[in-house]
């Protein structure tokens, strides 16, 4: 499993806004291989509020494909230029290879 771990640190009063960007519906849910995406608000404090989405995909291969889907460019190059929202303090992305995944098993009644 390939995760990609986005954090967005935003001044306060603006998070919601952010999280719910990154939770709408979008062409990357009909991506082969995307296995999820969540997205959290950290709690609230006096100086600044932080949103982390999280997207778990199969493989990295699966994320490469999505990086270099022609409607993703698309979406970045509509953007390129545009002004940094004044509530952005700081952005970043990291990647993870998942190692261990301890999933509950379910069981049926």
């Amino acid at each position: 499993m390939f995760i990609q771990i986005r954090t967005i640190v935003v001044h306060p009063g603006n998070a919601e806004q952010v999280a719910g960007r990154f939770g709408e519906a979008g062409h990357i849910d009909t991506m082969p291989g995307l296995i999820d995406r969540t997205v959290m608000v950290s709690r609230k404090n006096k100086d600044s509020e932080e949103v982390i989405a999280m997207i778990r995909w199969e493989s990295e291969d699966a994320w490469k494909n999505w990086e270099k889907d022609p409607v993703h460019l698309a979406g970045h190059r509509e953007n390129r230029g545009a002004e940094t929202p004044s509530y952005l303090i700081s952005s970043s992305v990291k990647m993870y290879d998942a190692k261990v995944v301890n999933a509950k098993e379910v069981t049926q009644a």
